[in-house]
């Protein structure tokens, strides 16, 4: 099953998941549209036909929704009485750190072997280093931003780009230094407008940018009331782009499919050794596992070093 929000590779993901389960010798049942799949007993059986040609699709062909019914005992009850029922050797659960922590209660209740592949465009997840559709993000993000900085340069002003992220700024961290962005505002990290203002006054001063681009997680703070804010008490003209969910969609990259690649063949091999409860990790380069439960007891750290070259390099 494919859970929570959609992250480009999930088809990847599935696609590997169904071949190395049939050359394992499992049957493969495809949950649809998430635990609401499980509570309505939503499932079709996959074989390898099912799954040819979409390993270049974003989104996921098995649909995905948040289901706050997996919050309550009667959902999370009637989840572990038809897991059981449909698939009681093992369940494979793709999505992001919400649905690791729905996998692990669900696998303690049940007691049915459950794996979890990390798909998050946040990159998020503490035990991981990367997640399926991160990597996709990111070079999506970059394009556009490129393309704003075409503009940002031509008039010479000021642009807000907001990039997805309410909790984490991975993501805005990661696009912001690749794009050469002069500031990058994160959720974990405070900061004051009058702090952006002196840093484009500065700016101003030394002659050193007559255009810039602030690269904004959405869960910083504000990017519209800044924005307004920038325009108003600097001759600097300011605009916002918010580039919303054009992030999510679209063909997964090459890091994206690979992983999403090995995480599905590695899934289904821990499930086929009796392994259980874990969730598949890429640490350092190369492939391990966590439990299941590990990203919903830790909170995956930003990369503050990373940030400090950036503002470094930035000019």
């Amino acid at each position: 099953m494919t859970t929570g929000g959609d992250a480009p590779g999930m088809n990847a993901a599935i696609r590997a998941v169904v071949r190395s389960a049939l050359y394992f010798g499992f049957d493969v049942a495809g949950i649809r549209r998430g635990w609401w799949g499980l509570l309505e007993k939503d499932y079709v059986k996959l074989g390898g036909k099912d799954v040819s040609g979409i390993i270049a699709r974003g989104g996921t062909i098995l649909k995905t929704s948040r289901c706050p019914a997996t919050k309550t005992e009667k959902g999370i009850g009637t989840v572990v009485k038809n897991l059981l029922e449909i698939a009681p050797d093992g369940l494979v659960v793709i999505g992001g750190d919400g649905s690791m922590a729905s996998a692990s209660i669900v696998a303690n209740r049940s007691r049915v072997p459950v794996i979890g592949i990390p798909a998050s465009i946040d990159n998020d997840i503490a035990g991981t280093d990367e997640t399926i559709g991160f990597d996709t993000a990111i070079n999506t993000s970059l394009y556009a931003i490129d393309k704003i900085r075409d503009t940002a340069t031509s008039h010479e002003r000021v642009f807000i780009v907001e990039v997805m992220g309410r909790e984490s700024g991975f993501l805005a961290l990661n696009v912001g230094v690749a794009s050469g962005a002069e500031i990058i505002l994160l959720p974990e990290i405070k900061w004051k407008k009058e702090e952006v203002l002196e840093k484009l006054r500065g700016f101003k001063r030394k002659k050193l940018k007559s255009s810039l681009i602030i690269v904004m997680a959405e869960g910083a703070g504000s990017s519209a009331l800044l924005a307004e804010y920038l325009d108003r008490e600097t001759d600097m003209k300011v605009r916002l782009s918010n580039l919303g969910y054009i992030q999510r969609g679209g063909s997964p990259s090459v890091d994206s499919r690979i992983l999403a690649g090995v995480f599905g063949y590695e899934a289904v091999r821990l499930l086929k050794n009796g392994k259980k409860n874990l969730m598949c990790a890429w640490v350092k380069d190369r492939f391990s596992t966590v439990p299941l439960s590990y990203s919903s007891s830790r909170k995956k750290k930003i990369d503050l070093k990373l940030l400090k070259i950036a503002g470094i390099i930035s000019g």
